[in-house]
């Protein structure tokens, strides 16, 4: 489905505002990890915001999404005062892991070994 302008505009409010709240509230560092926001959609409605996270040498994964999850409620009171005269209502936050990294990591991987077998197999 194509995001409409209204969606990205909300969604780019959102995500620089969260970039912001994560590090006042030392969640861009967790377990000695980094986390940043990958990426910010707005539902069509406008009522629920699903924010992607990237989380990179994190030891312990779903536990930093359990620290971020605990403070959802905090996060969204912070975010609710930022953007006050913006919005006419506060999307509800829903917070997802961002794999494409991984993805694209394990795709490099396979074709290399690919890449390495044909190398193995052609004469020279």
């Amino acid at each position: 489905m194509i995001e409409g302008k209204r969606q990205k505009q909300v969604a780019a409010v959102i995500e620089k505002e969260m970039n912001s709240i994560f590090q006042r509230l030392g969640l861009s560092m967790i377990h000695g990890g980094m986390v940043s926001i990958a990426s910010v959609k707005i539902t069509p409605d406008l009522h629920e915001a699903r924010i992607y996270l990237s989380f990179f040498k994190v030891p312990d994964v779903p536990e930093a999404m359990k620290t971020i999850q605990d403070k959802a409620h905090e996060i969204k009171k912070m975010l609710t005062t930022s953007v006050r005269h913006q919005f006419r209502t506060m999307p509800v936050l829903q917070f997802y892991i961002d794999d494409t990294l991984e993805y694209v990591d394990k795709m490099e991987q396979l074709f290399k070994e690919i890449r390495d077998k044909d190398d193995k197999q052609s004469p020279q």
